[in-house]
């Protein structure tokens, strides 16, 4: 069920007191960003458009040839989806033996690269198998060396299961809005899910 503008602007209870519920709708697709998911091209950074094809995540971090993680990359992606993705509504599993290719293809690859990185950022992800026109069986994240954090990883994570920037969500916030929480732009070294990513996901998956 996709949170509703009401929600968007409402309160629920919780156990422990009152809290805020999303205050933005940055869940792709949004009244601010259509489209269709599709395959692009190796590093393309161009309007996110896919969500991933299910709520049982599987992931690979490259462990040889050029866009290998180095192990403490490795220790940020995998504490990184411990601490902010397995507490949603998301099952985060680490694939040992990924496919690349077929029905069953491990969901996200994190690389560290630069290659066909934009010299205006410091990571991209994009589709490589389009499920259908709203989700992705396999998603690439690369990051430039030397540049992976907390935040960042992330932040990109964020892209791979459907999340926008504050400019595309809805309503539209600044793309620096803190209640983005590791989806601002730029994203800070530490930076969490936040409340607001949290509640997106769990709403759609």
């Amino acid at each position: 069920m996709r949170i509703s503008a009401a929600l968007a602007a409402a309160f629920w209870l919780s156990g422990t007191g009152v809290s805020q519920a999303a205050v933005t709708d940055n869940m792709w697709p949004t009244a601010n960003l259509g489209g269709s998911c599709r395959d692009r091209a190796d590093g393309t950074d161009g309007t996110l458009a896919c969500q991933t094809d299910n709520a049982t995540v599987t992931y690979y971090m490259d462990s040889s040839g050029a866009d290998k993680l180095e192990s403490d990359d490795r220790s940020i992606v995998s504490n990184m989806l411990t601490s902010q993705y397995a507490p949603t509504d998301l099952t985060i599993t680490y694939d040992s033996t990924p496919s690349f290719s077929g029905a069953s293809e491990t969901d996200i690859v994190y690389q560290e690269s630069s290659t066909n990185v934009a010299s205006s950022a410091n990571g991209v992800t994009w589709c490589n198998d389009a499920a259908d026109t709203l989700r992705c069986d396999q998603q690439y994240i690369r990051i430039r060396p030397t540049h992976y954090s907390p935040g960042l990883s992330c932040h990109e994570t964020g892209h791979a299961v459907g999340l926008t920037h504050g400019n595309s969500a809805s309503p539209k916030l600044s793309k620096t809005d803190v209640r983005l929480g590791c989806l601002q732009t730029p994203v800070e070294f530490a930076s969490s899910l936040g409340a607001n990513n949290k509640e997106n996901i769990n709403a759609t998956y």
